[in-house]
């Protein structure tokens, strides 16, 4: 393919509300960087698009000359499918606005918006919906991954928490999908990924919630089986409201850790109840018990919360993740054993979250068959050095090969990056597969949006 001249791109930019920003752009370097510093794509274009009739001419574009589309949301990505070499890129970041509906309680969301602009929004009217599990997580590719945060227990995931979605197909056409209008996109959407359009907003169901409780409890690494054990025990009893995760890290500074823990590798319990101070002190009474070597605990609004461990940018990152069907003590010294190979220091995370609750309970047939699973392995690598890379990524894929005797293999693709054709299928669950294989082929056929965890119309 040709490479188009700065002339060819002025025919997108008339009539654009946006922007479209080329090489010769002086923003270009930075509206090309994307959140892994591993991934250093240079498309042809981005279309930073204010509208809906902006990424109608996008698509229109890129078509009429042959462009890979890319559709870039307002967070991570961390296999960086937002962005393409030599192709352009549907950025979405301009459509960030949120608006809310108190009385029925329900927010329609930008396509790129990130969590804070929703969160932010909800906070003054004392709501709240499942969002990710930090601010920085963009709304749109979050819920149409299927969407498990801090709240899931209390409140589902954030799919199915999804009223409606506006789109534009790869041909132009702009759909609403609901329970009534497209049903059938409608359920594909509830995990199917951006494999079907480019979602332009979303609406929400919300729920009352004004504020959060979060403990942040820290152990040596060595009482780390100990403790998990104890948490096992405790969250699978533990109420709706009861969430958070067991997770090594490297100790951060600040005055409630342990300075014999600052930079060095730490196991933590981060307990997060949907509710305030006093209440969660009764549900968390046994953590808090435990004689946590250094920590904290605060009522907070939750957009508060979630601004509190945003991921940073400009780290070089790999994920991974396995959904286990139990958590034996033997799967939990596995688990255990494995941080010890986890970069430190660095941002770098070895999680292990709970499932169970409203998650669990829901009987809608998404295509999300990892919900039902009790518990999540996420190795969560972000590191500096390009020399730690090998290490880095063996670390995360031991974990995961580690625990597969306890596998439900199935996962969340929210969580991984490019690990085959067959964890694609493990994300959706292979009868899901099949059938969100026709609705591929009814709304994408020529598979115009490929650059994500890919549905192949066949």
């Amino acid at each position: 393919m040709a490479l188009l001249s700065e002339q060819a791109f002025e025919s997108l930019r008339a009539g654009f509300a946006g922007e479209v920003v080329t090489p010769q752009s002086p923003s270009f370097g930075e509206a090309r960087t994307v959140f892994n510093a591993m991934i250093d794509h240079r498309p042809a274009a981005l279309a930073q698009c204010a509208t809906s009739a902006d990424v109608v001419a996008a698509l229109a574009f890129a078509d009429q000359h042959g462009l890979e589309v890319a559709v870039r949301g307002g967070g991570h990505s961390v296999a960086g499918k937002g962005s393409v070499d030599g192709g352009l890129v549907v950025d979405l970041r301009r459509m960030n606005a949120v608006s809310l509906d108190p009385d029925r309680m329900t927010a329609r969301v930008g396509g790129g918006a990130t969590m804070s602009h929703l969160d932010r929004a909800t906070q003054p009217h004392g709501l709240a919906t499942t969002g990710g599990r930090v601010s920085t997580t963009g709304v749109g590719g979050f819920t149409l991954g299927g969407g498990t945060g801090w709240l899931d227990r209390k409140f589902g995931l954030a799919c199915d928490n999804l009223l409606s979605a506006d789109l534009v197909t790869a041909d132009g056409k702009l759909l609403t999908a609901s329970e009534t209008e497209n049903p059938e996109l409608f359920w594909a959407l509830h995990g199917g990924g951006g494999n079907f359009g480019v979602v332009t907003s979303l609406t929400f169901k919300l729920y009352p919630l004004s504020s959060v409780t979060a403990a942040l409890l820290f152990w040596t690494p060595e009482q780390g089986p100990e403790i998990l054990r104890q948490f096992r025990d405790f969250i699978e009893a533990a109420p709706d409201e009861v969430g958070g995760g067991a997770v090594y890290l490297t100790g951060p500074e600040a005055e409630f850790v342990p300075a014999a823990l600052v930079g060095q590798l730490s196991f933590i319990l981060l307990l997060v109840y949907a509710g305030g101070e006093a209440d969660a002190r009764k549900a968390l009474a046994p953590m808090l018990s435990l004689g946590h070597a250094g920590g904290m605990i605060a009522e907070m609004p939750y957009a508060d919360f979630q601004c509190m461990i945003d991921d940073p940018p400009g780290y070089r990152n790999y994920w991974s993740a396995q959904y286990l069907t139990s958590l034996p003590d033997a799967a939990i010294d596995r688990f255990c054993s494995r941080a010890a190979d986890m970069i430190v220091p660095s941002a770098s995370q070895h999680v292990l979250f709970p499932g169970g609750g409203k998650v669990a309970r829901e009987t809608a047939d998404w295509p999300v068959p990892w919900r039902s699973a009790p518990w999540c392995a996420h190795p969560f690598g972000l590191w500096t050095d390009p020399a730690d890379d090998a290490r880095g990524r063996s670390w995360a894929r031991n974990i995961v090969a580690d625990l597969k005797p306890w596998s439900t293999e199935h996962v969340y693709l929210n969580f991984i990056g490019d690990e085959g054709a067959d964890r694609v299928v493990a994300g959706f669950g292979a009868d899901h597969y099949k059938r969100l294989v026709q609705v591929k082929r009814e709304y994408d056929p020529r598979n115009v949006f490929h650059l994500n965890h890919n549905i192949a119309p066949g």
